[in-house]
């Protein structure tokens, strides 16, 4: 399961907080949401401080958004690295 909250969602800034695992059907939920609120703001930032983890879409999903200028915050050392070091899907 994968709760996302939006923290402030403004023209500056949307800022998403996500707990749980970013896996299966919920990878699909996260980018349809991300689609939706991040597309307006000028900033984005993502705090994964409550995911324990990322399947293979789930951290192919959050280096693309990575790459696109979305801040990826307070995430787990080793989930750090896999994002840092996904190749393509």
């Amino acid at each position: 399961m994968l709760k996302i909250t939006i923290i402030e969602a403004t023209d500056e800034l949307v800022a998403l907080h996500l707990e749980g695992k970013v896996s299966g059907k919920w990878v699909e939920c996260l980018e349809n949401t991300c689609a939706a609120e991040l597309k307006n703001a000028a900033r984005a930032v993502i705090d994964l401080s409550g995911v324990s983890f990322l399947d293979r879409a789930g951290i192919t999903l959050l280096k693309n958004l990575s790459e696109c200028g979305v801040e990826i915050v307070n995430a787990l050392p080793f989930i750090t690295e896999q994002i840092k070091n996904a190749g393509p899907l």
